[in-house]
């Protein structure tokens, strides 16, 4: 700038006129997510939520935070924005319910060296459409602007969600028993959690994204690797609150190896068996450019599982026809045995592309 000359925001490279006008914009998609206790208006320092409203007599409330990763990168990448809020509002909101908790709201963080015309627009319809899968509302957020912390077009993503479980029916893993059985659903891709890994394989095998996939020519590549996480939220929460579950791990980082024990007491081991479910075509794709070992596929993946839940032996039917009747693809996958806190994944030769049988443990 001349000497003399007037200094601005926007010449320092904010655009208040831009911020106001994305609030503006996306007020009728937070609108959208309303619920009872919150009607998700936009524009206040901060957003109120009504417990009694929400119907809760003894609640405990929890919360949770997550972002969505090197996911991103491949989205921004390849312009599609349409799928990353749901990444991030499953991620939160996954982790709640495993402990019996409903979402109830939920506020985006939006960080960018300069915002891109519609791209803040598509990515937070991404966060509602996200927030109406798990019945949960889009009370606030921040849009922050910060020319010299992003490269152009790049931005970031955090989400914080709060829920609320009535006091006897909080999961925190006391109420899993010896022969207790381990159901798996189906995740619906990679969901957001390896993509590190997965740009590396990209990078170096030369992968042409915007192709049709080796393992499902009607699918675009990268459409495959970019679909969103599964939120699992309403087809739990019925069967949460009946107590027929008795525990519930996400399966995010860590894969199935490292999550599962998270939800187990201290003289419980679980055992997963890895010939219980076919391996999706994506995850064999990925195995097979790695040249990925069986154990670092469970402990890096989700492998086709993207929720675990620990049921009574007697309840494993009922709830398993409750949750396909719900839309979910459910497979019998282990069961709960005594021993050290830990999980132990196995199959047998062919499993995985593995030479011959094989097992991996993780005690935690």
């Amino acid at each position: 700038m001349s000497e003399g000359e007037s200094y601005t925001y926007a010449k320092a490279g904010v655009s208040i006129a831009a911020g106001n006008a994305l609030v503006k914009a996306i007020a009728p998609l937070a609108k959208s997510t309303a619920r009872p206790g919150a009607d998700a208006s936009l524009g206040g320092f901060g957003g109120f939520f009504d417990l009694k409203a929400a119907g809760y007599r003894d609640p405990l409330l929890v919360a949770a935070n997550d972002g969505v990763g090197t996911k991103l990168k491949l989205a921004i990448d390849f312009d599609r924005h349409e799928g990353v809020g749901i990444d991030l509002v499953a991620m939160c909101v996954n982790d709640l319910i495993v402990q019996g908790a409903e979402p109830l709201f939920f506020l985006d963080y939006f960080a960018t060296g300069k915002l891109e015309s519609g791209v803040a627009e598509r990515v937070i319809a991404s966060i509602a459409e996200g927030c109406r899968q798990a019945g949960c509302a889009l009370i606030g957020g921040e849009t922050a602007e910060m020319p010299g912390m992003y490269a152009q077009g790049d931005y970031d993503l955090a989400g914080f969600c709060v829920g609320a479980v009535e006091r006897e029916d909080a999961l925190t893993g006391h109420r899993v028993q010896d022969g207790d059985v381990i159901l798996g659903l189906a995740s619906s891709g990679v969901h957001s959690n390896g993509f590190s890994l997965v740009r590396r394989l990209a990078a170096d095998k030369a992968w042409k994204l915007d192709r049709p996939a080796l393992f499902d020519q009607d699918v675009l590549l990268i459409k495959a690797l970019l679909a969103p996480t599964r939120i699992y939220v309403k087809s739990l929460l019925p069967l949460v609150r009946a107590g027929q579950v008795a525990a519930m791990a996400h399966i995010t980082g860590g894969g199935l190896l490292e999550n599962i024990p998270r939800v187990l007491p201290d003289h419980l081991h679980a055992y997963v068996d890895a010939d219980a479910w076919p391996q999706p075509r994506l995850m064999a794709f990925l195995q097979a450019q790695g040249n990925i070992e069986p154990e670092e596929m469970a402990r890096t993946f989700n492998c086709g599982i993207g929720m675990a839940v620990i049921v009574r032996p007697d309840d494993a039917d009922p709830v398993a026809a409750a949750l396909e009747a719900a839309g979910e693809t459910v497979f019998r996958v282990g069961r709960i045995q005594a021993g050290p806190k830990g999980c132990t994944v196995s199959g047998s030769g062919g499993t995985w592309s593995a030479r011959g049988d094989w097992t991996a443990t993780h005690n935690g």
